[in-house]
């Protein structure tokens, strides 16, 4: 007997070297985390902090090579990883009074968004309830 196993793709977008720190992205980050790709575009637009921008470019650009290269329906995008990892951090020197000079660091760090089509029946089935921890996002956990 062939077990036929169903490959889940997944479509994926990586910003490095973005000039934030890794701490405020995730602040944004969190809050998208799991969610649907329209619903997490709402999000972003209508929070009010600078880190906002260049996740919704990432977002939108997983979407875009989602449904140009796969054929993926937007409506039933899931954000199924979203990370913020530190990048490399650029040093500056401050002049400062009497000759001296402090040094500034610039932190950068990189985002990396994967979407994935998620089907309705998937959706609500209620055995993916027995793998999550949050039951507000019971796919979350079973598609890591």
């Amino acid at each position: 007997m062939t077990r036929i196993i169903k490959k889940k793709v997944r479509v994926s977008a990586l910003g490095q070297h973005i000039c934030m720190s890794a701490h405020k992205a995730r602040r944004v980050i969190d809050q998208i985390r799991g969610r649907f790709y329209e619903e997490s575009l709402m999000i972003l637009e209508l929070m009010p902090y600078q880190a906002c921008y260049p996740i919704l470019q990432l977002v939108y650009s997983a979407a875009a090579n989602g449904i140009h290269n796969l054929g993926f329906n937007e409506e039933k995008l899931v954000i199924i990883k979203a990370e913020v990892n530190e990048g490399t951090a650029s040093k500056r020197l401050k002049p400062r009074a009497r000759g001296r000079s402090y040094l500034i660091k610039k932190t950068t760090c990189h985002i990396t968004i994967v979407l994935r089509e998620i089907s309705l029946n998937e959706y609500v089935y209620p055995d993916y309830l027995a793998y999550s921890k949050n039951p507000e996002k019971p796919w979350i956990e079973k598609y890591k």
